[in-house]
């Protein structure tokens, strides 16, 4: 039996630290579970973990998130911003300070590090696959993370257990929250792949949801590099027809958002009725000013992506975004890990989501 839980959140994910521990707390008699951690810096811009206080037999849980670029750290007087890099330094210092004496250690990482480089198609690294030997070798039993790029990734460690977690649930529980008008069959609604990597999960929801499904092909330029990939010439729609039916486009991720939103606009050109978006880590890397004016258009109506990231305060105000909140199942996650009772149930939600379109078809 594991021992007692002692949850590290790393400066990138401090808040969230802070309210999955007061969720545990409220399961666990107001135990408290939080291990206070810092990384100080020296003027060269190295740095140290300093763990304050006992991680002895505890189940540890270390919680990052590598894309939280809202973080800044100084060297030779410079300020610096932290870079993905720069967090998962960070947290091989953690895992280093714990020195063994740890009884376990799970890395919730929800968006898994270098997990777009997860295959080699030049002379190129594997990042992805290097960052999960070096978890592996320092002694991690286990990592958590969600709707990995790839999840074939984990074949790298065969070894170590590698949860890779969707959020289907969550969405699907704030579209039907958010929006009681929807009609939930097959010729007035569809899921859309806005690339072949996402129709696995467009697949899955699409059968639970008992509609069909549509896809868009990247044709690429493949005598060019532009930064790191083959430029997208064009995205080629396959499948039925969409005019008047409310369209789910469904993806890992939104980065500069270029190719989500000539998707959606794609999709209103043909006549679709309403457009949801549904993206796991809403990087927003380019910036919201085209988002907003894509939404002034018409093109898209809602934008629904986790908090498994960092979120900027001026992208949670915006009127077209939705921020669906992970917390409470990150706790159960390590609450159902703890006391060594499968996970199927968790991360395999489809019954659950049956029984919510069933209740929400019904009017209940």
């Amino acid at each position: 039996m594991p021992g007692k839980i002692g949850l590290i959140a790393m400066r990138s994910a401090e808040n969230a630290g802070g309210r999955i521990n007061q969720i545990l707390s409220e399961w666990r008699d107001g135990e408290q579970f939080l291990i206070p951690v810092q990384c100080p810096r020296f003027s060269s811009g190295e740095a140290k973990c300093v763990i304050q206080d006992s991680v002895r037999d505890r189940d540890v849980y270390i919680l990052v998130d590598v894309c939280n670029n809202s973080l800044t750290y100084k060297m030779l007087g410079e300020s610096n911003r932290m870079s993905p890099d720069d967090h998962y330094q960070d947290l091989k210092r953690v895992i280093a300070a714990c020195n063994g004496k740890a009884e376990r250690i799970t890395v919730i990482m929800p968006f898994m590090y270098e997990g777009r480089q997860h295959r080699k198609t030049a002379r190129e690294s594997l990042d992805c696959a290097v960052m999960l030997r070096e978890l592996e070798n320092m002694g991690v039993h286990s990592l958590i993370t969600f709707d990995a790029h790839d999840p074939r990734i984990q074949n790298v460690v065969p070894l170590m257990a590698v949860e890779n977690v969707s959020p289907a649930l969550q969405f699907t529980q704030a579209l039907l929250t958010e929006y009681e008008d929807l009609e939930i069959d097959s010729g007035r609604m569809m899921f859309i792949a806005p690339d072949e990597g996402a129709t696995e999960r467009v697949v899955f929801l699409a059968s639970l949801f008992g509609v069909n499904i549509g896809m868009f092909y990247k044709r690429r330029d493949y005598t060019r590099v532009v930064d790191g990939s083959n430029p997208v010439i064009a995205h080629d729609f396959c499948g039925g027809d969409i005019v008047g039916k409310d369209v789910i486009v469904s993806d890992d991720m939104i980065a500069s958002g270029g190719s989500m939103l000539d998707t959606v606009r794609q999709l209103k050109d043909m006549g679709a009725k309403r457009v949801f978006v549904f993206s796991t880590f809403g990087l927003f890397t380019s910036g919201l000013d085209k988002f907003d004016k894509a939404y002034a258009d018409g093109w898209f109506d809602r934008i629904f992506t986790t908090n498994l990231v960092y979120q900027k305060p001026e992208l949670l105000a915006r009127e077209w975004y939705f921020s669906v909140k992970m917390d409470r199942y990150i706790a159960a996650l390590i609450d159902t890990v703890n006391r060594v009772d499968t996970l199927q149930n968790i991360i395999k939600p489809a019954e659950r989501i049956r029984q919510m379109l069933d209740m929400y078809c019904s009017g209940r």
